[in-house]
């Protein structure tokens, strides 16, 4: 394969074989898959982009007799000699460059995502063996980047430049920087600070999204002056606490808001930022609200991330028979117990 391992697992790609089938069962045909999320979660990882800001250069139509991969004909060879499985590059359609692939996989009647897409969320949930090992390694990965790239940080640095070191040492990886958000002491109450030529200051916050084989793990860090982060994680405790299999997302997420109260913050503070939810091959898969009522299940993946401002906490954690496994961790980056738990605390500036 030209000195590239393809990622995928046989095994795994055969489970979601069966599980896009029972979705197709439901509907009573064939299904476009045609979003980054749903590609790269069926067909083991496949980087489904060029552009990260592009839509996705293959679609697949999941058929009873199989499924067929509409690719972009100058994208076609690069993914059979890199990235398919090879039962996967045995039945692909060439699209010319001028025809997005969605639209040539739907040129015959199909099921089109969008209709289905708490089915395929529900189809997504569960974790594979593979794909859990991958994400393990991806999210070990990024919280590394975050403690390389962070230890020297200091007050005179800008938040671009601190951006730019996270960002080297992700692509470094192989891992796509989705998202880099760096907020010194004067743009802490932003919640989505897209980095600027500010310094840092006395306390900084740094939030990295990082993609590889189609997943995504999400972390925030603050380094600088210390803060009283215990609330904050009280209220992440909530959303943990009632995150359990067989709950209803928006029942967690009614549990975890109400928490904000008990923790001394304003009772409306969730409402000035999203809470996170679900993850894995989308950022957030869904972002949790009042009214998604998806059923949790073993071996999911989540990233809450309650805030307040100045505090907020973020990791990419498992949720297994045996409880929670914090994905985003590095052993270097200083911690605390919290309800037998490690949790992230600020890091000093060195």
């Amino acid at each position: 394969m030209n000195g590239v391992p393809v990622v995928g697992s046989y095994q795994d790609r055969i489970e979601k074989q069966h599980r896009i089938a029972r979705v197709r069962e439901t509907v009573g045909g064939p299904l476009l898959l045609t979003s980054h999320e749903s590609i790269a979660w069926y067909l083991e990882g496949v980087r489904t982009h060029v552009s990260l800001a592009g839509p996705p250069v293959l679609a697949v139509r999941a058929d009873a007799d199989g499924d067929t991969l509409y690719i972009a004909d100058n994208e076609a060879d690069r993914l059979i000699a890199e990235e398919l499985l090879p039962a996967d590059a045995e039945r692909i359609v060439r699209v010319p460059w001028w025809i997005p692939p969605s639209a040539a996989a739907g040129a015959q009647p199909a099921i089109p995502e969008a209709d289905v897409s708490a089915a395929l969320r529900a189809a997504r949930a569960r974790m594979l063996p593979a794909e859990t090992d991958r994400y393990r390694t991806l999210s070990r990965e990024t919280a590394q980047v975050l403690t390389d790239a962070l230890g020297g940080a200091h007050p005179d640095l800008s938040e671009r430049d601190v951006a730019s070191v996270v960002s080297v040492g992700l692509v470094a990886r192989g891992i796509d920087a989705l998202v880099v958000l760096v907020a010194g002491h004067e743009r802490i109450a932003f919640r989505h600070p897209l980095p600027t030529s500010l310094r840092l200051g006395e306390r900084a916050m740094v939030v990295v999204c990082g993609r590889r084989d189609g997943l995504i793990a999400n972390v925030t860090r603050w380094i600088g002056a210390s803060a009283d982060e215990e609330p904050i994680l009280e209220v992440e405790r909530a959303f943990l606490d009632a995150s359990t299999p067989g709950a209803r997302l928006d029942d967690v997420f009614a549990a975890g808001c109400a928490a904000y109260r008990r923790a001394g913050f304003d009772e409306e503070e969730w409402q000035r930022h999203h809470q996170g939810g679900p993850t894995g091959y989308a950022g957030r898969d869904p972002r949790a609200t009042a009214s998604t009522g998806d059923l949790l299940v073993e071996n999911q993946a989540f990233a809450w991330n309650p805030t307040a401002p100045g505090v907020k906490v973020e990791d990419t954690m498992l949720r297994t028979a045996d409880g929670w496994e914090v994905l985003t961790m590095d052993e270097r980056w200083p911690s605390v117990e919290y309800e037998g738990m490690r949790r992230p605390t600020t890091r000093p500036y060195a």
